[in-house]
């Protein structure tokens, strides 16, 4: 069974990749690299989100609010063709799964990937909708936050132990405190992006 970043980025082929080369700029192979990076990246730190009970609950109350019946392919349309809406909202989402490290996700993935640093920003904005998308379609039949957190840290899970520029940078996102250890104060920071209020 695909995971669900495989999942994702399935649907982040062909056109959909042409699609979001000539929005930022580059040629399909450097997006393609980029995607590469930035997905598991976004996938992994939900993953951190989702493992704390209130994080799990208010990560599923915002799918279930604004991003559970939407086609993947009619949100990438939407973000790529400026549309609004709570569903579409790149920053905003980015805003509740990185908080105050949003530019250090920003950074890494330029960094990674060979991207300027607004051109990452922007992919990541064109990410997030479509990640949230489809998390919301799983979100209706998965059973609730600890079915939905359960789910997404198996995904974080598989991505730190894959390695890879997408994993380094979990990983040091992650270890906030800078001792090379995930503690408990780590993870409660991992979650403050979901804590406290709805999604948009």
């Amino acid at each position: 069974m695909p995971s669900l970043t495989d999942d994702i980025l399935s649907h982040l082929s062909g056109p959909s990749l042409q699609q979001i080369a000539s929005q930022l700029g580059i040629d399909p192979q450097q997006a393609s690299s980029a995607i590469n990076t930035a997905l598991p990246l976004l996938m992994g730190k939900l993953g951190a989100n989702a493992s704390q009970p209130q994080g799990a609950q208010a990560l599923l109350g915002a799918l279930q609010n604004n991003h559970s019946g939407l086609d993947t392919g009619s949100v990438l349309s939407d973000v790529l063709g400026g549309g609004g809406g709570a569903a579409s909202n790149g920053a905003g989402i980015l805003d509740h799964i990185f908080g105050g490290q949003q530019g250090a996700a920003q950074a890494g993935v330029a960094q990674a990937s060979g991207l300027q640093s607004g051109q990452a920003g922007q992919l990541l904005q064109v990410l997030a909708p479509i990640v949230m998308a489809h998390l919301g379609n799983h979100a209706a039949t998965s059973g609730g936050a600890d079915a939905l957190s359960s789910l997404l840290g198996q995904e974080h899970t598989a991505i730190r132990q894959q390695g890879g520029a997408a994993g380094g940078l979990l990983g040091s996102m992650l270890d906030q405190d800078g001792d090379g250890q995930l503690g408990l104060g780590d993870l409660l920071k991992a979650g403050e992006g979901f804590l406290g209020g709805g999604g948009r």
